[in-house]
């Protein structure tokens, strides 16, 4: 395995909770181990047509994530999005006068960041990996890239990440009117 992304330059300090420092590093298996039938296996894009499938091989590659690790700070560039095949990852957001606040929780067979599909590309929480993950990394450009040369590609990729985007819209939604609307009875 190749160690990738998230390296630390002499002198940065850690700015919050899973920043690079003592973290371990992030590491690429061979690119051989992204399949079709690898991908297909995930839930985020269970059912979609093979061809597609193969388009998007290319610009996967497969990456263990130690716990505490970040993959992303929040205002970054959204360079990466991930398919979580095991492990958790955290989405957190600092809150003034609260510190840094987790958002969600997110598990096998689901997908983390959105930020890299829409203008300005920048990651609107952190993601820290809260124990050892497994994931697909795809290259958000190249993603990008085949998606403006398929359209169908593209359409089923936005369609899937709505979906998901509907879904937690849908949950933070409901951990806010549990957290500040005291229960109410109908008449």
């Amino acid at each position: 395995m190749n160690m990738i992304a998230g390296s630390r330059e002499p002198g940065d300090t850690p700015s919050r909770p899973g920043t690079a420092a003592g973290k371990g590093a992030v590491r690429r298996a061979a690119s051989s181990d992204v399949t079709v039938c690898s991908l297909a296996a995930h839930g985020f894009l269970r059912g979609m047509p093979q061809e597609m499938l193969a388009e998007l091989v290319p610009a996967a590659s497969l990456v263990q994530i130690p716990a505490g690790r970040r993959l992303f700070e929040d205002g970054g560039h959204a360079a990466h999005f991930w398919l979580i095949r095991s492990g958790s990852v955290a989405l957190d957001l600092h809150v003034p006068g609260h510190g840094w606040v987790i958002i969600e929780t997110l598990g096998l067979g689901e997908v983390v960041g959105w930020s890299w599909l829409f203008p300005p590309y920048e990651w609107a929480f952190g993601a820290v990996a809260t124990q050892p993950t497994e994931a697909f990394q795809f290259d958000a450009q190249a993603v990008r890239k085949r998606c403006d040369a398929n359209p169908a590609l593209g359409y089923q990729l936005t369609r899937r990440f709505l979906a998901v985007l509907a879904n937690r819209l849908q949950a933070s939604r409901m951990r806010l009117i549990n957290r500040c609307a005291p229960p109410k009875t109908w008449p």
